[in-house]
C-alpha cells in the first residue's frame, strides 16, 4: 500500500499521524510500522480490498466535528449554596479491631459515619473493581480484572448472616489485623473459605435474613444477565486454572479454555454449576453491602456520599476481556506517549474499548461500566479523562515511543455520562493531567465534569497559583494516591523515592532536589500572600509539630479556592511516612499494600484530622453568602 492510501486510512480509523515530542513543542511523525499495527488492532486487515466502497470506516472511529452541542452531566443545586469538602482514602489500607487484615464494607460504614460527624459530605474511594481472586496479590484497583464488577475481598465476612466466630479463626484473623501490608492471599484464603461455608449454610437456611433474600439473589442474577454469569464462570475457571499450574489470566489456559464461548468451557460450566452460582451470590452480597454503605453515608448527613473511583482499562487477561473480546483492543495496550518525566513513554498493559464498540448499542460496554459504578456513588472520578476523546496504544510487542493516538466518539461518551449521571444524580469529576489535548478542558467544562486540580501542579513561573487562580469547576485537593503525603513532599520524600528506585538518576535528582528548595519557598510565600500563617522554623527538616502546622495551612489555603469541592487526604493527617503507590516501581516497593498506621477506632482521637475539619468548616460553611453564590454561578455559566 502507497503511503499516501495508508495515511488515508489511518485517519479514517481515528489514528493520529503524529504524537508530541517529550522535548520540546514539536510533533513526531508516528512510522508505517506503527500505522499498520495500529489498524491491525482495530480490526482493519490491510490485505483485504481498500475500495472505500468495501472499507468504511467502524462507526465511531473518525474525529467527531466539534460544532455539536456538548451533553451536561448532573450537578446538584446545592453545590451553589453551600461549601463542600470529604476525604479520600484507599478501603484496603483501614484498620480495625473487627476486619479481616483489609479494610470492608462495614470498615467503610465507620468512616462515613466518622466523616459525617466531621461536616464531611463525600468520602472519596479507590477504584473497588473486581480483581483477580485466584492471584491475590495482583493488588492493583487500577488493573482490575472486571470494571462492571466488585471486589469480594470487601466483604465484611462477619456481618454475612449465619457467621459464626471460632477460636482457630480468631487467631489467624489476628496475625491478618497485625501486619503492616495487606496480605492479599492469606485475606482471600481466610475469606473465601469462610464465605464458602457461608454459601452452603444460606443454601440450606429454612428462612433466611431479610436483607440476604433468595428472591431478591434470582433477581440480581437476572439483573446481571450474560455479563455476571461470565465473571463468575471466570472466577472458577481461574481458581481451577491456577491449582493445575495454568495462572489466573486466560492468556496462559489451554487453547480450548480461551474462549468463553468454546464447548470446553460450556463443559466445565455444567460440572461446576454450584460454584459459578457462589460466585455470583459472592457478587450479591458485595453489592448489598455496598448499597448500605451508600445508604450509610446519607444517613450521616454527607450530601455527596460515596465518591468512586473510575480505572481506565482492565487487565489484558481478566474477566473483562475473556468475557466480550470482541468489545475490546486486543493487539494494542494504552500507554502514554513520551513526555519529559517518561522520555522513553509508558505502556500501562491495559485493555481498552474498541472506538467503534465502546458505545454501540442502548447497552454500549461503555454504559454498562458506568452504571456499575454510579450505582452506588454521589459522584465519580474518571481515571485518565482524556480517554473520552483519545488513547495512547501501544502495539504488543512495541516499544511506548512507537505507539500512536486513537481517536475516539467522545460526544457519545459524553452523551451517556450525562444519561447516567443525570439517571443515577451523580456528579462527574475528569482527571485530566498531563499531556492532553488543548481545548479538552474547556469540552469537560461545557459538559460540568469537574477538573481535578493538585496544589503541587497547580504551578506557574511565577510559583503557585492564588486561590482565587483555580476554577470553580473542580475538585481541588493536595495529593492523591501516587503522591507523598504533604509532609513527605515538604521533606522531599517523593523525589528520594524516585531515585532510590532508580525511576530517575542522580543528575535529574540533584535537579529536583534543587527544584524542591524553591518550591518550598513558593509555597510559604503563596500562604503569606494569601493571609494564611506559616508554621516559624519552617526549613526543610521541619519538626512533625510544625509540619502539622504547615498541613492545616495548606487546607485553608485549597478551602478558599472557588472550587466547588475540595477534598482532605486521610494520609495527610496521620502522619503517613509510607506512600500508597510510587508510579514506575512495581517489585521494588509493595504498591497498594500499606495499611495507615492509626486504627479506626483511634481515629477519633487525632487532633490533626479535628483540626483540618474546624478548618474546613471555617472556609467551607454550609451555607453561603447570596452574593458568593450569584458570582459562582455566572463563572459557571462563562464555563458551560
Amino acid at each position: 500500500m502507497k503511503s499516501a492510501e495508508l495515511d488515508k486510512l489511518a485517519r479514517q480509523y481515528g489514528i493520529s499521524l503524529t504524537r508530541p515530542s517529550p522535548y520540546d513543542d514539536r510533533e513526531v511523525a508516528i512510522s508505517a510500522d506503527t500505522k499498520r499495527k495500529i489498524l491491525s488492532a482495530l480490526g482493519v486487515e490491510l490485505s483485504a480490498p481498500t475500495d472505500p466502497a468495501m472499507q468504511q470506516p467502524q462507526r465511531g472511529q473518525e474525529p467527531e466535528r466539534a460544532n455539536k452541542t456538548i451533553p451536561k452531566s448532573f450537578l446538584p443545586d446545592f453545590l451553589f449554596k453551600t461549601g463542600i469538602w470529604g476525604i479520600n482514602l484507599q478501603l484496603y489500607e483501614l484498620r480495625s479491631a473487627r476486619n479481616w487484615g483489609i479494610g470492608d464494607f462495614e470498615d467503610l460504614c465507620d468512616a462515613v459515619e466518622l466523616a459525617g460527624k466531621l461536616g464531611a459530605d463525600f468520602v472519596g474511594l479507590n477504584p473497588l473493581h473486581a480483581p483477580f481472586l485466584a492471584d491475590p496479590d495482583r493488588c492493583s484497583p487500577y488493573e482490575p480484572s472486571s470494571r462492571q464488577h466488585l471486589n469480594p475481598l470487601y466483604i465484611a465476612v462477619d456481618r454475612v448472616p449465619g457467621f459464626v466466630r471460632s477460636a482457630e479463626l480468631e487467631r489467624q484473623l489476628e496475625a491478618l489485623r497485625q501486619s503492616d501490608l495487606v496480605d492479599y492471599a492469606g485475606v482471600a484464603r481466610a475469606k473465601l473459605g469462610a464465605l464458602r461455608d457461608l454459601w452452603r449454610t444460606w443454601l440450606h437456611a429454612s428462612a433466611a435474613d431479610d436483607t440476604y433474600d433468595p428472591v431478591d439473589f434470582d433477581a440480581f442474577i437476572a439483573r446481571g444477565g450474560n455479563s455476571l454469569r461470565r465473571h463468575a464462570l471466570f472466577e472458577c475457571l481461574s481458581l481451577s486454572m491456577v491449582e493445575r499450574g495454568a495462572g489466573a489470566g486466560w492468556q496462559t489456559w489451554p487453547a480450548d479454555f480461551q474462549r468463553a464461548d468454546s464447548a470446553a468451557v460450556a463443559e466445565f460450566e455444567r460440572d461446576h454449576e454450584d460454584d459459578v452460582r457462589f460466585h455470583m451470590w459472592l457478587q450479591w452480597v458485595a453489592h448489598r453491602q455496598m448499597v448500605q454503605a451508600a445508604e450509610r453515608a446519607l444517613k450521616a448527613g454527607m450530601r455527596i456520599g460515596l465518591y468512586l473511583d473510575l480505572a481506565v482499562g482492565e487487565a489484558v487477561d481478566g474477566s473483562a476481556t475473556w468475557s466480550e473480546p470482541n468489545v475490546y483492543i486486543s493487539k494494542a495496550t494504552i500507554g502514554s506517549p513520551p513526555d519529559p518525566f517518561a522520555v522513553e513513554g509508558q505502556d500501562w498493559h491495559l485493555a481498552g474499548y474498541l472506538p467503534s464498540a465502546i458505545a454501540a448499542g442502548d447497552s454500549s460496554p461503555y454504559r454498562r461500566m458506568v452504571n456499575a459504578t454510579m450505582q452506588y456513588a454521589g459522584a465519580i472520578r474518571i481515571d485518565h479523562a482524556p480517554a473520552l476523546r483519545r488513547l495512547f496504544l501501544v502495539p504488543l510487542g512495541s516499544r511506548p515511543d512507537d505507539g500512536a493516538y486513537v481517536h475516539y466518539p467522545q460526544y457519545r461518551l459524553l452523551q451517556i455520562l450525562a444519561e447516567s449521571s443525570a439517571e443515577h444524580r451523580c456528579l462527574v469529576i475528569g482527571e485530566a493531567l498531563g499531556m492532553i489535548p488543548p481545548d479538552l478542558p474547556d469540552d469537560l467544562a461545557a459538559a460540568q465534569i469537574l477538573s481535578y486540580r493538585i496544589l503541587s501542579y497547580e504551578q506557574d513561573e511565577k510559583g503557585f497559583k492564588p486561590p482565587d487562580a483555580y476554577p470553580v469547576f473542580a475538585l481541588t485537593c493536595i495529593s492523591t494516591h501516587d503522591h507523598q503525603t504533604l509532609a513527605g513532599w515538604w521533606r522531599s520524600a517523593d523525589v528520594r523515592d524516585r531515585s532510590d528506585h532508580r525511576i530517575v538518576p542522580p543528575d535529574l535528582t540533584e535537579k529536583h532536589l534543587r527544584h524542591r528548595q524553591h518550591e518550598r519557598r513558593n509555597l510559604k510565600a503563596a500562604l503569606r500572600a494569601a493571609g494564611i500563617d506559616v508554621p516559624a522554623r519552617l526549613s526543610a527538616k521541619a519538626s512533625r509539630e510544625s509540619l502539622r502546622g504547615l498541613t492545616v495551612s495548606a487546607y485553608r489555603f485549597i478551602a478558599r479556592t472557588p472550587s466547588l469541592l475540595v477534598a482532605v487526604r486521610l494520609a495527610d493527617l496521620i502522619d503517613e511516612t509510607r506512600p500508597t503507590n510510587i508510579p514506575g516501581t512495581s517489585k521494588s516497593y509493595p504498591n497498594w499494600k500499606p495499611k495507615l498506621s492509626v486504627s479506626l477506632e483511634g481515629l477519633a482521637s487525632i487532633s490533626l484530622l479535628d483540626r483540618v475539619a474546624a478548618t474546613m468548616g471555617e472556609e467551607r460553611p454550609r451555607i453561603r453568602a447570596a452574593r458568593e453564590r450569584s458570582g459562582c454561578r455566572r463563572i459557571l455559566n462563562r464555563q458551560g
